[in-house]
């Protein structure tokens, strides 16, 4: 039995954050009724990767029920009541206010269902001077100074995926499941306000705290501001090797079995870490002329061998026949996907992934009761 077997999750959902935690949901079990008006949730139409289909919706839909609710209309409406009346969970990122003027105010529906654990994901949150602006992953990327420790020296630069949206949709999987502990022991449900700004500035706290001290983040690439060496540098053969090295041990080691120059610690330029980020164009010049004597499979021999940290600088071809890469395959209306598995591993567990409904699939309000909550 999965642990949330049981709970239904009532998901008024669109794009990424949202969809993202109860994807996570439904894969612990969950029955999640996924709410979409009657053209779809926007995210279906992203792109056509996924033979034919968009690979953000079939990544972050599979396991769930598509129903279709038209919210402007009376029906529409009376059947969201219903369920809501028999849900657990309530999760929805619908624009600040478009429950309420359908008359699902959070405060009414508290009252009616007190059981009922209500998560609210926003681009600012409820108040506040922003709090009417449109938000999407990349304006908060921007808005949130992200963007401007991103990148190299030449400008900022986006993160590469959805990183806000992802970050919002794991901080509400966590918050449910923190509301839903709180319930087994109360049975009082919750009211939980998540903005996607609000959990980036969080994230934001290192980069933040050095700034007001003073030292505000250099955009350095694939380099790190205060550890040399540690950034890129190309094999013969032109591949990217990331090292890095974090102790002076390793540096000896690296000097000595990799690059063939065990003397250099012994060179005041480079005899600790603040002596090698000081002289960080010196450091990483005598790096990147050894590594580029030696080809791809010999360089990292060495470096493994030395037990030197190190990474390759991979593309999507490299991820896709990447001997770690575990994955799981889906069922969808245009058939099986295969991607990238969920991280977390259950030992001695085997989890069932459900398939991606097409919009509407699951045409009948489900009558399914909701899980009992522990009464105090």
């Amino acid at each position: 039995m999965l642990p949330l077997e049981g709970l239904i999750v009532v998901a008024v959902e669109q794009a990424v954050a949202a969809p993202f935690c109860s994807s996570r949901l439904a894969d612990a079990g969950a029955h999640v009724i996924k709410v979409e008006r009657p053209e779809g949730d926007f995210a279906r139409g992203y792109d056509a990767a996924a033979k034919g289909q968009s690979s953000y919706f079939v990544w972050l839909n599979r396991g769930k029920n598509s129903v279709v609710v038209d919210l402007a209309t009376r029906e529409g409406r009376a059947a969201m009541e219903e369920l809501i009346a028999g849900a657990d969970v309530l999760l929805q990122n619908l624009k600040p206010g478009s429950m309420d003027k359908l008359g699902f105010s959070l405060e009414r529906l508290r009252k009616d269902y007190p059981a009922l654990i209500c998560c609210t994901i926003s681009g600012y949150g409820d108040d506040g001077p922003y709090a009417d602006r449109k938000a999407y992953d990349l304006l908060i990327q921007a808005e949130s100074g992200l963007a401007s420790i991103t990148g190299g020296p030449e400008g900022p630069s986006r993160v590469g995926i959805s990183v806000v949206d992802i970050a919002t949709g794991a901080t509400a999987h966590a918050s449910i499941l923190e509301a839903l502990i709180a319930r087994g022991r109360t049975g009082k449900g919750a009211d939980i306000r998540i903005s996607m700004f609000d959990v980036m500035a969080d994230w934001m706290a290192v980069p933040l705290l050095n700034s007001e001290a003073g030292n505000p983040p250099k955009r350095m690439a694939l380099a790190h501001p205060s550890i040399a060496p540690y950034g890129v540098f190309q094999s013969k053969d032109g591949k990217g090797i990331l090292i890095s090295i974090q102790s002076e041990r390793e540096w000896k080691k690296l000097c000595a079995e990799v690059l063939d120059q065990p003397d250099l610690p012994n060179d005041p330029r480079l005899a600790n870490m603040v002596a090698r980020v000081t002289n960080r164009t010196v450091t990483d010049t005598i790096v990147a002329d050894s590594f580029a004597t030696m080809d791809r499979v010999d360089l990292l021999k060495r470096l493994a061998d030395a037990d030197i940290a190190f990474a390759e600088v991979n593309t999507m071809a490299d991820l896709a026949t990447h001997p770690h890469l575990r994955r799981i395959e889906v069922d969808t209306p245009k058939g099986k996907i295969s991607y990238a598995a969920p991280a977390a591993i259950f030992v001695g567990e085997s989890r069932h992934y459900g398939a991606v409904p097409a919009i509407g699939e699951h045409r009948e309000i489900p009558r399914t009761p909701r899980a009992q909550a522990k009464q105090p």
